[in-house]
C-alpha cells in the first residue's frame, strides 16, 4: 500500500519510514505521484466524492449552512476540475436520506431524492432510516431515484435480496464494483410493522460472498463498499452492531480497496498511524482516513456538512490514494470580537447555491413549512413542560416524552432529561410546530441494554440528580425507591415485571445525555438515529388523541431522605 505523508507530521521515526512522499499546502493526505507519472497513459486518475446521513437536510439551516443547492455547486466545480485534468468522478452516499427535518419528513423525503438526482449521485447505501416508513414509501423513493440503492445483506422472505447487491461503474477506464451494505441493527431499532418480513444478515458474511462473485466474473478492477454500518475506532462498537472496521478486518487483505460509510455520523479523521480519532480535526483542517487491513475507510460526518473528496491513481493493477479531504459546505464558527460580541463567520470560502436547484427545492421547502401548522393530534388537558415545574417534579409531558422514545424502539425504560423539555403544550390541537417548540435541539434517541445490576448502577446516579436542574430525570417503565442521601435506588419492577439483577433490560436516553451531558454517566449505546422531535411527532400522530391524565405521575418513583417528595433535594450538613 502506498505510503502517505500528512502535512505537519514531524515525528522523526515516522518520517524515516516514509519514502518518496510529496507534500501539499492544503491540509490533505498526500501520496507521491512519481510512479504514476512514469506509467504515463497507463495511469488512470479518478475521484470519489461522498456524503452520508442526509437526514432530510435538503435545505440550508438558519445560518445558511450546508443544503443541497450549495452542495451541487461544489460538486459541479470538482467534477469540472477533475475532468480538466483527465479524470472522472464517482459520487456515493452512505445512506439515511430519511428522517430528521419536518419539511422533509412530511413529504417522505421526496425533495431529498429529487435533489440527489439533480446533483447526480451514482449510488447509495440503504440506511436503517430508509425503513422508517412503510415499504411502499421506500419503493416509491426507489422509483424516484435515478441511481441504484444498494444492500447486499437485506433479504426478503422468499430468500431473494430486496435490493441489488452491487453495481459496476466504469470510471475513466477503471471498472469499480460498489457493494452496498446496511447495519444489522436495523432489525433491532426498526419498526417491526415495516420490516417484519425482511432479514438483515451479517454484512461480513454477505460481502465475502459478493466479492467472490465479482472475482469469479472478473467484472471489476477495484472493489469498493458503500455502507451504512458505522465507523467505530479500533472496532470498539460497544452496543452497536459491528461496523466498517470489523468488516475490513474480517476480509482477506486486498479484497476490498475502500469503504465509503455512514451511520455513526462522525468525520472519520484519524491520528496518523493509529486507531484513534484525531483530537485536532476541525472543519477545514486536515483529515486522514482510516486504513484497516489494506482498506481505506471514509465517512463525511452528517447532513451534507461536508463533501468527502478522495483522489486516486490506478496503474500496474494497484490503486493509490493521492489526497483526501472533507470540504465544508458553508459551515460557520462563532467568533467573539474585542467588545465581547459574538458572530458567526464562514470557516472556508463561501459556496454559492445552484440557482436552478434552489428554485426547485424551494417549492418543497414552502410546502413543508405550510404543513407544520397542520393538526396532528389533540390533547384533553395541559401537557406540562413549564421549566419551573418539569425540572422539579415528574410531569405528564416529561413522562410522555420518555415513554414516546422508549416505545419507538421497544425499550423497557425511558429516561428524559428535564432540560430537554422546553415548553408546555396547551389543551386542544397539537401541531408539528408545538412539537418543535417542545424539542428544538435535534437530539437523537439512543438505546442501551444492560443487566438489572447495571441498570441499578446507572439509575443510582441519574435518579438522584437534584431538583431544579436540567439533569433532573423524567423516568418511565420503572418502579423504584430513590435514597437521595445515599444516592442509590431499589428497583422492584421494570416494564411491569419483577426486577432481576441478572436479567437484561433496555433503555432509551437522549444522545446529549448518553455522551455525558448534564453529568449523566457516559454510555456506548446503539445510535438509533431517531430525532427526538420526529419521535414525538410520530407518537402524537399515531395516538391522535392524548389523554393527559394517562401520563400523570403514578407514584412509581418514591424519593426518600429528601426535603421534597417530588425529587432529590438534600441540604448539606
Amino acid at each position: 500500500m502506498t505510503n502517505m505523508l500528512i502535512k505537519g507530521l514531524v515525528a522523526t521515526a515516522v518520517l524515516a519510514a516514509l519514502t518518496g512522499c510529496g507534500s501539499d499546502d492544503d491540509n490533505t493526505v498526500v501520496v507521491a505521484p512519481t510512479t504514476c507519472a512514469e506509467a504515463g497513459a497507463d495511469c488512470k486518475v479518478f475521484t470519489v466524492l461522498h456524503t452520508n446521513d442526509n437526514h432530510g437536510r435538503f435545505w440550508s439551516n438558519s445560518d445558511g449552512e450546508y443544503g443541497m443547492s450549495a452542495r451541487k455547486t461544489l460538486i459541479d466545480q470538482i467534477r469540472a476540475e477533475v475532468s480538466s485534468n483527465g479524470g472522472e468522478t464517482l459520487l456515493l452516499s452512505g445512506g439515511d436520506i430519511n428522517t430528521g427535518v419536518p419539511e422533509s419528513d412530511l413529504q417522505d423525503a421526496v425533495p431529498d431524492f429529487i435533489g440527489m438526482n439533480e446533483i447526480g449521485y451514482d449510488a447509495m447505501a440503504v440506511g436503517n432510516h430508509e425503513f422508517d416508513n412503510p415499504l411502499a414509501v421506500l419503493d416509491s423513493q426507489r422509483s424516484i431515484a435515478n441511481f441504484p440503492m444498494l444492500a447486499a445483506n437485506i433479504y426478503k422472505a422468499d430468500g431473494t435480496r430486496y435490493f441489488d447487491a452491487y453495481k459496476v461503474f466504469d470510471v475513466n477506464g477503471v471498472k469499480i464494483a460498489v457493494i452496498g451494505l446496511t447495519t444489522e441493527d436495523t432489525a433491532k431499532i426498526g419498526n417491526p410493522e415495516f420490516i417484519g418480513d425482511l432479514d438483515f444478515r451479517d454484512p461480513k458474511v454477505e460481502i465475502a460472498k459478493v466479492i467472490a462473485e465479482i472475482k469469479e466474473a472478473k467484472s471489476a478492477d477495484l472493489i469498493f463498499a458503500t455502507t451504512h454500518m458505522g465507523h467505530y475506532a479500533d472496532a470498539a462498537n460497544g452496543s452497536n452492531a459491528p461496523g466498517d472496521v470489523a468488516m475490513a478486518r474480517a476480509l482477506a487483505k486486498g479484497d476490498l480497496q475502500a469503504v465509503i460509510g455512514g451511520h455513526s455520523q462522525n468525520p472519520v479523521c484519524m491520528e496518523p498511524g493509529t486507531n484513534a480519532y484525531s483530537e485536532t480535526f476541525e472543519p477545514g483542517s486536515e483529515c486522514t482516513p482510516d486504513m484497516q487491513n489494506g482498506t481505506y475507510i471514509m465517512q463525511a460526518h452528517e447532513w451534507g456538512k461536508y463533501v468527502g473528496r478522495a483522489d486516486f491513481e490506478y496503474f500496474n493493477g494497484e490503486m493509490h490514494l493521492v489526497s483526501y479531504k472533507l470540504i465544508p459546505v458553508n459551515l460557520k464558527k462563532s467568533v467573539t470580537d474585542a467588545a465581547g460580541v459574538k458572530t458567526k463567520v464562514l470557516i472556508a470560502d463561501a459556496i454559492e447555491e445552484d440557482a436552478a436547484l434552489k428554485e426547485l427545492l424551494k417549492y418543497y421547502q414552502d410546502q413543508g413549512s405550510a404543513k407544520l401548522g397542520e393538526v396532528i393530534a389533540t390533547t384533553d388537558g395541559l401537557l406540562d413542560g413549564e421549566r419551573a415545574i418539569v425540572r422539579n417534579m415528574q410531569t405528564n409531558l416529561g413522562r410522555l416524552l420518555a415513554d414516546a422514545q422508549r416505545t419507538k424502539v421497544g425499550a423497557d425504560i425511558g429516561v428524559m432529561n428535564s432540560g430537554g423539555v422546553r415548553a408546555s403544550i396547551q389543551a386542544g390541537n397539537i401541531s408539528y410546530r408545538d412539537v418543535l417548540t417542545v424539542q428544538p435541539f435535534g437530539n437523537m434517541v439512543t438505546l442501551s441494554t444492560k443487566t438489572g445490576a447495571e441498570v441499578t448502577e446507572y439509575l443510582n446516579t441519574v435518579a438522584s440528580f437534584q431538583r431544579g436542574s436540567g439533569a433532573y430525570a423524567q423516568i418511565t417503565g420503572v418502579k423504584m425507591t430513590v435514597d437521595c442521601t445515599a444516592q442509590t435506588v431499589a428497583i422492584s419492577e421494570i416494564n411491569g415485571k419483577d426486577y432481576s439483577a441478572t436479567d437484561s433490560y433496555s433503555f432509551t436516553v437522549p444522545s446529549f445525555n448518553a455522551a455525558g451531558g448534564d453529568g449523566y454517566p457516559k454510555l456506548s449505546p446503539v445510535q438509533t438515529g431517531y430525532v427526538d422531535a420526529e419521535v414525538l411527532y410520530t407518537f402524537f400522530k399515531d395516538k391522535g388523541t392524548i389523554v393527559a391524565a394517562d401520563y400523570a405521575p403514578m407514584g412509581d418513583i418514591v424519593y426518600e431522605n429528601s426535603n421534597s417528595p417530588l425529587g432529590c433535594e438534600v441540604t448539606a450538613n
